[in-house]
């Protein structure tokens, strides 16, 4: 599912001192000081700034968008001079976010749209608004979570969170699929549309569980449900990736580490305050969203699992990797559940 990840430019260890890559990997497994503030330190000391203008032109949607790492997000990618479209269900917020963002960067170009990722309804109307609004979609960053206290059905009968994390990003990403090939025109193939998902490391913890995708068995947990839905995040971005790879369009996940977050704060009060001092900024859970986006390597491959700018392995465990009939069993989920 990996292809085409680039060696490093020999010329570039001349200008910067990278973490060795036995260090970081070292750090990644041993959890608290990779996903820590400790580790984006240590690894973000060795990374080259960006470009100013590495986006300019270019058009982003950002889902959940109104605070947090969404936000964040959305003020990554303005200051690199993107176009972005905070994609958020309550209308109020998303406009306090746009004021805030049109504050530290005045004469930005940032809209706000209204959608609700668990709705499949409201995520048609949403994209069929946008392809009516928008010429191209250079990127769509699928930021919008949850982690409920009891389990939740939609209207249709989804879980919350599988319709959240998992139905809604797959329908949206099919819907804005003509905006996304505009965005990625065959005569530039080194810089194509890209798709980000936002995971967590907590998927590690979770297996692909297409035999009970909507959490009807056994006891409720949202933190478990929050896991097992980050992991088919995962694997839905490498089908997507194998599936887009035709339109030209690149698919990636990722995860931003331990940030504090007020869903953090909210959802998990007692790691949040285990965790306080060791949690990174939301700035630093966004970078590598924002990093995705914006530079040349991961225009360059499609269907890697990223943290602090490094593909990661998405399993640690031995005989990990998903059997295939499980994941056509996910792509199976997501195509019948979003039937129109």
């Amino acid at each position: 599912m990996i292809i085409g990840v680039p060696a490093p430019d020999p010329r570039r260890r001349l200008r910067r001192v990278p973490l060795p890559r036995l260090l970081d990997a070292a750090l990644d497994r041993l959890v608290v000081p990779g996903y820590s503030r400790l580790g984006y330190l240590a690894r973000a000391a060795g990374w080259s700034a960006l470009p100013p203008d590495a986006l300019a032109g270019r058009t982003v949607a950002v889902t959940g968008a109104s605070g947090g790492l969404g936000e964040a997000t959305a003020a990554g990618l303005v200051a690199l001079g993107a176009e972005v479209e905070l994609v958020v269900r309550d209308r109020g917020r998303g406009e306090a976010a746009r004021a805030r963002l049109l504050e530290a960067r005045p004469g930005a170009r940032v809209t706000v749209a209204c959608c609700d990722l668990a709705d499949l309804d409201d995520v048609r109307r949403y994209a069929a608004d946008a392809r009516d609004r928008l010429l191209a979609l250079h990127g769509l960053v699928h930021n919008a979570g949850v982690l409920p206290a009891e389990r939740t059905e939609t209207a249709a009968g989804h879980e919350l969170c599988l319709a959240t994390h998992v139905l809604g990003p797959f329908l949206l990403t099919r819907e804005l699929l003509p905006l996304l090939r505009a965005g990625s025109p065959p005569d530039r193939p080194g810089s194509p549309a890209r798709v980000v998902f936002v995971s967590s490391g907590g998927m590690y913890t979770a297996s692909l569980r297409t035999d009970d995708p909507e959490f009807r068995e056994g006891r409720y947990s949202g933190g478990a449900a929050y896991a097992r839905t980050k992991r088919m995040q995962v694997v839905l971005a490498e089908l997507l990736a194998d599936d887009l790879a035709a339109a030209g369009v690149a698919v990636h996940s990722m995860h931003p580490g331990w940030a504090d977050t007020p869903g953090v704060a909210g959802s998990l009060p007692g790691f949040h305050r285990f965790t306080g001092p060791l949690l990174r900024t939301v700035e630093q859970g966004a970078d590598t969203a924002v990093w995705l986006q914006a530079a040349r390597e991961p225009g360059r491959c499609s269907g890697v699992f990223w943290h602090d700018r490094v593909p990661r392995p998405t399993h640690y465990l031995p005989r990990g990797e998903e059997p295939p009939e499980e994941r056509a069993a996910l792509w199976a989920l997501c195509v019948d559940a979003t039937a129109a």
